[in-house]
């Protein structure tokens, strides 16, 4: 007998699918089918690292889910997922006709089925093949349904939060800990990964690791470039606990910083503060994150300032590194209780950021490491 391994308790799966299926029932669906990683993982449980396969879940109106995936995959079906049904292909199989025949048997020939179009497991082949095997059925798209639903984390997902803030919080301290003259980022990035790893994440990162000119530029790797001293080395470590993520971001000077460069570090935190003060239930997107940018414009720190301000983060499995909520001037969404985000700021090569979790009486930080800018010693 396999052990069972639930993320959580089964009573929250099953509150999870009663919202997905009350909505289903609104929209006047019979079914979802649920081709998002996370939407699967989500509702269902379960989890696989494998889930780029060719896998989903029906999730019908009333009654119980089947998931439908890859035979080697009948473990982790097993010890993960809450409901018991599913459908199996091997590697034999025309996959496809098995999707399309485990459809119609639980849906019929004719129902009115939602979709998550943009799933990016669901190719134009696979959705076209499914879409003409099944022509009486009426198909709608459903991709924003469970995503929607995600945003409001409860306790028990923000505690995975909370962990993965802890992650980021040691693998900073050990970046930190590794930078110097004649230091490669590789060097930086393997001690980074190593205590990131032991203090709970499931996957290494670290995130956004650069130095000299990729420092001013979002979304550098590491490579084998070889730390010299006044370089900028700007790190975002993203760990993340059972899949639901926490990161931060740190400016870090190599062995000498400037009286300039430490005001400009001071500068983005009191904006950051400014900014995350404003954050509390019912609130405008738009009103903090005008705060970040007129702070930032205001000050001279930059020319223009076009990147997002805030993006809800949670369970997500790559390629996803974000979820679809995000601020900027053309929001039109406001923070509500729950929901939990990454915020940052950046000028001249000099990042701030963290994760926060909206509460009734505002932002509590989930990353909670010293903000400011960080010199190493030689």
């Amino acid at each position: 007998m396999v052990e069972t391994k639930y993320w959580f308790e089964p009573a929250e799966y099953h509150a999870r699918l009663a919202r997905v299926q009350t909505e289903l029932k609104a929209k006047g669906l019979d079914a979802l089918l649920a081709f998002l990683p996370e939407t699967v993982t989500w509702l269902t449980g379960y989890f696989t690292r494998a889930y780029g396969t060719f896998q989903f879940a029906i999730i019908p109106a009333e009654g119980s889910p089947t998931l439908f995936a890859r035979d080697v995959e009948e473990y982790y079906l097993d010890s993960t997922c809450v409901f018991p049904d599913r459908v199996l292909w091997t590697d034999s199989d025309d996959r496809t006709a098995v999707a399309v025949k485990a459809i119609r048997d639980r849906l019929g020939a004719s129902a009115k089925i939602g979709v998550e179009m943009d799933a990016w497991v669901l190719n134009a082949a696979r959705w076209e093949a499914i879409r003409t095997a099944i022509p009486g059925a009426a198909f709608v798209d459903q991709s924003a349904l469970v995503p929607k639903m995600k945003l409001i984390k409860s306790e028990a997902e923000i505690a995975y939060q909370r962990r993965a803030a802890h992650a980021a919080e040691a693998g900073m301290q050990a970046g930190i800990d590794a930078v110097g003259v004649g230091v490669s980022e590789r060097e930086m990035a393997a001690a980074i990964c190593a205590a990131m790893i032991r203090e709970g994440s499931d996957l290494p990162g670290p995130g956004v690791l650069s130095s000299g000119e990729r420092a001013y530029h979002l979304h550098g790797g590491y490579s084998d470039r070889i730390l010299q001293r006044g370089d900028i080395v700007q790190l975002e470590v993203t760990p993340n606990n059972h899949h639901y993520h926490a990161r931060f971001m740190r400016p870090i000077r190599v062995a000498e910083a400037s009286d300039a460069d430490h005001r400009l570090a001071e500068q983005l935190v009191a904006i950051q503060d400014a900014a995350l003060a404003a954050v509390a239930p019912g609130v405008a997107a738009t009103v903090p994150d005008a705060i970040y940018r007129d702070g930032v414009l205001s000050a001279g720190l930059r020319d223009t300032y076009t990147n997002k301000t805030f993006y809800s983060v949670g369970l997500l499995l790559q390629p996803n590194g974000g979820e679809p909520l995000e601020a900027h001037p053309g929001a039109d969404w406001s923070f509500a209780e729950g929901m939990v985000f990454h915020s940052y700021v950046l000028a001249k090569g000099f990042g701030m950021s963290e994760t926060i979790v909206v509460r009734a009486d505002g932002a509590e930080r989930l990353t909670t490491f010293p903000r400011k800018l960080f010199v190493s010693a030689g």
